[in-house]
């Protein structure tokens, strides 16, 4: 059976630590900022880890 392949555009947009956890970038940065706070759009700009219910199915496409 063939190795299953990397999909490579989950594999641009999530980093893999080496503690194992999995980090993203927040949605909601692109537009309509005008009616965000400030507050708002400086949390957007942190990275944040992918969920536990999530966590299995993104390990198995990167």
């Amino acid at each position: 059976m063939a190795k299953q392949k990397t999909k490579r555009g989950w594999a641009k947009r999530v980093k893999k630590r080496k503690s194992g956890t999995i980090t993203r970038w927040k949605a909601g940065k692109r537009h309509f900022l005008q009616s965000k706070s400030k507050k708002r759009k400086r949390r957007l700009r942190q990275p944040t880890t992918v969920s536990k219910a999530d966590k299995k199915r993104v390990k198995r496409l990167i």
